[in-house]
């Protein structure tokens, strides 16, 4: 277990925020997490826990006076083979997009829509990672955790999880009271691909890829590619990829706006919702390409806002609450931050 007192996040949130943790405590597995449990209710501790991933769904306001959580659980074990299934354990700490190489590696299909997505596995869990026609939820069978109070080890079902999008229950009423350890994942033997969204089959069509005869590795690089083409390397421009949620609204709404823009894209969600592009509605109010101060939105993605360069977390905020305000007035559309603020 590492244990650091005062210690920079910058390294930990993909804007680059400049923050201070009071306490940042590294664990290795399962009893170290529960003897710091252990210790800090014998010390009758109760300063602030933050659990954190790769900090690329964070969004620090300033620094942090409690104790910040990374876990380093990396592991990976086939719990069960059933036909078609592969069952898979796999530990909080490991890199989402590193889990789904390895899954594709191991010929275990289902996770490559999600590819290149940034974060750990604990954290998609958490947040109910999902991109062009797939979601976590639908490989996640139940998830390992630590009561952080306790240190009591509980198993929550996927529909324990109460997953919903980009949702779960450990946004809402269970948020900070438990550390997701390990995910278990069921996946298949058979490689079944999921074409139909976000422009894949034109990128396949670009690439001379057959949709008939691809296979899961070119299904992910394609899928690597697209991403790369529309998201900013945090790398090199501190983001926290798509910034904003899809609103899913009631049909008349959308068909109000549809009378303004005939051509408004949507995706059908049943037969009374519609699910419009947040990234559209932020262009078509002029912030594509904006920049204020030392922040800004992107030039090729209107879902996503980035970091110049010293900027704040309050900055980043106050160009959230214009961007959500202008989008407001013209849509009558409230849109939703997918990051959480850390004050």
């Amino acid at each position: 277990m590492i244990v650091k007192d005062n210690y920079s996040l910058k390294e930990h949130n993909t804007f680059g925020i400049e923050a201070t943790a009071a306490h940042f405590v590294e664990y290795d597995s399962v009893d170290e997490l529960q003897m710091f449990v252990g210790r800090r209710a014998a010390n009758g501790d109760t300063t602030p826990l933050l659990h954190i991933g790769s900090g690329s769904n964070l969004l620090f306001l300033g620094d942090y006076a409690g104790t910040v959580l990374h876990s380093q659980i990396r592991d990976i074990t086939v719990t069960a083979n059933e036909g078609d299934y592969v069952y898979v354990r796999v530990g909080a700490g490991l890199v989402w997009d590193d889990w789904v190489q390895y899954a594709v590696d191991s010929h275990w299909y289902g996770l490559e829509n999600l590819s290149l997505i940034p974060g750990e596995v604990g954290a998609a869990a958490v947040q109910n990672i999902g991109a062009y026609g797939s979601e976590a939820k639908d490989f996640i069978l139940f998830v390992d955790t630590v009561d952080l109070e306790t240190g009591a080890i509980r198993h929550f079902t996927a529909e324990e999880c109460r997953y919903g999008y980009r949702d779960s229950i450990f946004k809402q009423e269970l948020r900070g009271r438990y550390a997701i350890t390990h995910v278990h994942f069921r996946l298949s033997h058979s490689f079944r691909p999921c074409l139909d969204y976000g422009g894949i089959r034109r990128a396949l069509e670009e690439r001379g890829i057959d949709d008939v005869n691809i296979t899961a590795e070119q299904l992910r690089q394609t899928i690597i590619d697209i991403r790369r083409e529309k998201l900013p390397d945090p790398t090199e421009l501190g983001n926290a990829g798509s910034f904003f949620m899809n609103p899913i609204v009631e049909r008349s709404v959308f068909e109000h706006i549809q009378k303004s823009y005939p051509d408004a894209p949507h995706y059908e969600v049943d037969a009374d919702r519609v699910k419009i592009p947040a990234g559209w509605m932020i262009e078509q109010c002029g912030w594509k390409g904006k920049s204020v101060g030392h922040v800004g939105v992107y030039e090729k993605q209107a879902l996503v806002l980035v970091n110049h360069g010293g900027a704040t977390g309050q900055e980043i905020r106050q160009l959230c609450e214009s961007v959500q305000a202008d989008v407001e007035a013209r849509f009558g559309i409230k849109i939703h931050p997918e990051v959480n603020f850390i004050a």
